[in-house]
This record gives C-alpha cells, structure tokens and sequence, in this order.
C-alpha cells in the first residue's frame, strides 16, 4: 500500500480522509465519544489544512439542518454524533434522504439512555436503519479512514445520490490507535471525483427542491429512494474494485468470509469485536475447534444472495447481536430476522441453523472467553443438529 504510516484512532482517521477528501461544510455538536473528530478537524481548518466552512451549531437537529442545505447546495459535507445525538437529529434523516443529497454522518457508537454508557452497542444508528441513508461499520481505523472515502464516492454517484451513516464503535475503533496507511491526494482524487449535484440550490438558475411539491409525490419518492438503494448495491462492487485497485487493499464487496481452517460453524458479525473474533479463531484452533468468520460490510443496502451465499456454507451460524430490538422476532437483535429472511429462500439441505448470541451490549467488551463460550454453543448444536436454545445473552448464561 502506498502512503505514510501513522498511527491513528479511527476518529483522527476520518479526519484525515476528510482532508483528502476535500470536504466543503462541516457541522458540530459535542457529545462524546465522536467530539474527537470535530475537534481535529477544526484544527485542521484553522490551521489551513482542510479549506471548509467549519459551523458549530446548537444542537443535533441544528447539525443535521446545515449540512441538509450545504449539500443541496453542492458542497460535500460532513457531520458527527453518538448516541442520543444520533436520535435527536431523527426528524431530519428522511427529508435529506428524499432529497437525495449525500450528506456523510459519522457516528462513533455509544448506548442509549438507560444505561448510556459510553461504549460500542450499535443501537443508536441502527433504530435510523430504514431512512434511506447507506450504512456500515469499520472494524479498524484503516477501514474508518477508508470507508469516509468508499461511501463519499458510492453516495455522490447519480446513480444513487443517498447520505450515509459512517459508522464506527465507539471508543474500540474511535479512541484506540491502529496503523493507517495515508494515501497519497492523486490516489484520492483518481478515485474520488469532486462532488457535483445534478440540480443544486442557486438563486440564478431556480429549481424547486422538497418532497411536498406535488400532492401525489409521496409513494414516487418512497419508490425512488428504493430504486437508489438497489442502484447502490449494484455498484459497489465497481467501487471496491476501484478502490481496491488504486489503494492496494483487498476488501470484499458486501461480506467478508473468513475461514482459515475450513470449519462448519461461523459467526456473523460486524464492526469492531471482529478483531476479537478473529484472536479467537486461532486460539480455538490450537484448542481443537475450528470458527469461521462472515463480516458485514454493508448493513443498508443489505445483500441478500450474497449473504445467502456466504452462509449456505456452514451448518450452524451464530449472529452476534450488539444491538436492542425488544421484542423483535426470535427475540434477539435486528440482524437475526434478516438473517433468516436471506436464507430463507435456500434448498432446506443448504440453510444452516441459525441461533443469536446477545454481547457488547451497554458498550461491553466481548471477550476472547465470550467468543470461546460462542463456539461452544456452535460446535454442539452442529453435533446435536437442532437447536438447543435461540438467543444466549453473553455474561448472563451457565457453561
């Protein structure tokens, strides 16, 4: 990989991607653990590093109102938050989404309130999962720096024109340091184009902008915004092979399927306890047991066949759930039923079963003993080829 070294937390990342990337309008709001992006970044424009409009609003909605009418006015945008400041901007999400303009939100996750602690249950974004923005997480700060630039490129294409929520765990990802490897700005620019608005606000040339328009505007809307999803996930694999080509990096396109010692069981995961996973993978090989991996890459859109796919290849997956969903199906997290509806369609002797596993929640490490615990759970169900029990709550069960 080309570039210089440093070493990074993944909130100093996305600033940096941010540099690289240009960006025109910045809006703030504290609240912690996401607060460490705005204030790099505000030294960077102070110090004439980054040429941008840095506001500091009075609030989340107020955030989300700015970069709303920045980027309708054709500038790349960025905004932030965590937690309850991701719920208190809710009312805005939609209107940005039908008016197709691709703000990028990054969010270093932390628990809602109770308890609110400040840690990586992904929670707080994911109750926004069906207003129409992109979403996914960063396992390293490597991959927070380079998913700032993969959703600027796939959410500013016309084909798609949708916001995205740049998601990380907080504190695991966006205050620990990792190695990143800063690209040179003619890699960036050779793979990320300057953002250009098909019809931007502009006093000289007007155009009406908004979903209430027309009284018979809203299912079109609706179904458009379904259109742009779908577009989205047809073009991502033309923009990880892009990227992948001019950086250097080997990302798959929609999930990662990791299995190094060809095992039957796996576990289904995203964001940063795929680290922990992956330490405990090779420990439960020298132990005896062999645990493959699948890691989500993209949350929305969801790729269904590809996940079918991936899956189809084990006996028993177990969905790590970092996420509430009270009284969901199965009683789990909001990835369980998607799961399932995706292999759902699978020749019976092809659907592996499928049980849920509760961890990381109130911003709780999971631990290489958890994942031990988890591989247990695998290893006898695959044995027993029926379900013991669906949904295991890490920390709370007996061996």
């Amino acid at each position: 990989m080309k570039g210089e070294k440093k070493f990074l937390a993944g909130l100093a990342a996305v600033a940096e991607a941010a540099r690289l990337a240009d960006v025109d309008v910045i809006s703030s709001f504290p609240i912690r653990p996401y607060t460490g992006l705005m204030v790099d970044l505000s030294q960077k424009v102070a110090n004439g590093e980054l040429d941008a409009e840095f506001v500091h609003a009075e609030g989340e909605h107020a955030q989300l109102a700015i970069v709303h009418g920045a980027s309708a006015s054709g500038a790349r945008t960025m905004t932030g938050s965590s937690g309850v400041g991701v719920t208190y901007a809710f009312e805005v999400y939609s209107p940005i989404s039908g008016g197709r303009c691709p703000v990028q939100m990054v969010i270093a996750d932390r628990t809602l309130d109770p308890p609110g602690d400040f840690g990586s249950e992904h929670t707080d974004v994911l109750g926004a999962r069906d207003q129409g923005w992109i979403l996914g997480w960063a396992e390293t700060p490597q991959e927070a720096f380079d998913n700032t630039l993969i959703y600027y490129r796939l959410g500013e294409d016309q084909r798609v024109s949708l916001p995205q929520f740049n998601c990380q765990d907080g504190y695991f990802v966006s205050h620990i340091p990792g190695e990143v490897v800063i690209p040179e700005k003619s890699q960036v620019e050779e793979f990320l184009p300057p953002y250009k608005l098909a019809k931007p606000l502009d006093p000289l040339r007007p155009y009406g902008h908004g979903p209430q328009i027309y009284s018979d505007q809203g299912p079109t809307l609706q179904l458009q915004r379904a259109i742009l999803m779908d577009n989205a996930k047809e073009i991502i694999p033309e923009i990880l092979n892009d990227f992948n080509k001019i950086f250097g990096r080997k990302y798959d396109s929609y999930i990662e399927n990791y299995n190094p010692n060809n095992a039957n069981i796996c576990l289904f995961i995203n964001g940063a306890h795929a680290q922990t996973a992956r330490f405990a993978i090779a420990n439960l090989k020298k132990q005896g047991v062999n645990l493959a991996l699948c890691k989500l890459r993209f949350v929305r859109p969801w790729a269904t066949e590809e996940i079918a796919e991936a899956l189809s290849q084990y006996k028993v997956v177990g969905v790590v759930e970092t996420n509430n969903s009270f009284g969901i199906s199965r009683e789990a997290g909001v990835f369980t039923p998607e799961v399932a509806a995706s292999l759902y369609n699978l020749p019976e002797s092809k659907r592996p079963i499928l049980i849920s596993f509760m961890a990381g929640l109130g911003g709780e490490a999971i631990r290489l003993e958890d994942f031990y615990f988890m591989a247990k759970k695998l290893a006898d169900t695959a044995a027993r080829k029926k379900i013991e029990k669906e949904v295991y709550w890490i920390g709370f069960e007996e061996e």
